[in-house]
Order: C-alpha cells, then sequence, then structure tokens
C-alpha cells in the first residue's frame, strides 16, 4: 500500500504567502504503516528574495528567541529555493494521489504554494487534496503523543504532527481518506 498522505511543515521569516521559506519537512504516513519516507531541505534565503518573496520584522525578532538548534537547523541554507521545490516535487507521491496536510489553512500549503508559483513551477498536489491538520488537532485537543526532537525544526514538526493525527485515527476510530 502506498502512502500518499504527507505532512508537511516549513519554517519561513514570515506567515503569509510570499514569505521566504527557511526549510521544508515532510513524512508520508498512513493509518496502515505509520511513518514512511521522509524530507528534510533548508532553503538559501537569498534565492528566496531573489525569486521575490519577503520577510517579516516580527518573525525575525521570533527566530531569536528560538533554541540555537532550530535556528542552526532552519537557517543552512543548503539549496535555492527552486532546486529545494524541485527535490520536494520529485519526493512528493504521484499528483493524482497526494494528499497534502499542513498547520494552518493558510500556512504550510499555502506558503509552498505561493513558492512554487514564485518560482514558475506546477504544485505537486491538487488543491482539493490540501488538508488542514490545525482544524483537527483543535478538534482533538486532548490527544497527546510525545515530540518528535526539538520544535522549530521542520521535520521534526512534520514528524510529530503525523504521529499525532495518527493516534486520533485510531483514538476516534476514523479513517483518512
Amino acid at each position: 500500500m502506498q502512502q500518499n498522505h504527507v505532512m508537511v511543515d516549513i519554517e519561513t521569516l514570515g506567515a503569509r504567502p510570499g514569505d521566504i521559506i527557511l526549510s521544508i519537512g515532510a513524512v508520508k504516513f498512513s493509518a496502515e504503516k505509520g511513518l514512511g519516507e521522509e524530507f528534510y531541505v533548508t532553503i538559501d534565503p537569498e534565492s528566496c528574495k531573489a525569486a521575490g518573496l519577503r520577510a517579516q520584522k516580527s518573525t525575525l525578532e521570533w527566530w531569536g528567541k528560538q533554541s540555537d538548534e532550530a535556528r542552526r537547523a532552519a537557517f543552512k541554507g543548503e539549496f535555492s529555493l527552486e532546486v529545494a521545490l524541485t527535490k520536494f516535487t520529485m519526493w512528493m507521491p504521484p499528483l493524482d494521489t497526494a494528499i497534502v496536510w499542513g498547520n494552518g489553512a493558510n500556512f504550510d500549503n499555502a506558503l509552498i504554494t505561493a513558492a512554487y508559483r514564485a518560482v514558475k513551477h506546477d504544485v505537486p498536489w491538487h488543491f482539493w487534496n490540501d488538508r488542514c491538520y490545525r482544524t483537527i488537532s483543535a478538534m482533538f485537543m486532548k490527544t497527546r503523543v510525545g515530540r518528535v526532537g526539538t520544535g522549530h525544526v521542520a521535520l521534526d514538526d512534520a514528524k510529530t504532527q503525523a504521529l499525532r493525527l495518527l493516534q486520533m485515527v485510531e483514538d476516534h476510530k476514523f479513517a483518512l481518506k
């Protein structure tokens, strides 16, 4: 069975579509198999600026209050925005099957979509397969799982969110479709 659900988490320099993305972490998952293949990439902020993305002063200030480990992970800047998104596209499940979960209806998926548009690349999932982890999380607030790794490290956050979603599925007996 293919794992076509993807939990994505990003670290950014803003909270609006069109803001700079510093890193993308993602994990494929299914109720049957649990967590699967992982993806993590850090993005050079200068390449984001060159593509027309911007930074928000308040988010830069917020980063100054985060852990050294989280800042080191987010600000590595290993790849250009275009290369990072190309790698993400190649990692994703096939277009017609990819179901992408982000933490907020107007955050992760929306910012990634804006970044794809900025570099004139196609988004590797259909808009009708966007899912909001934040909404379902609010519905089942009492569901808890242990944190994976470090907060505000995109891959660690994606894995923690996927594990919590899978626990919600198990506890409340609903299906991921």
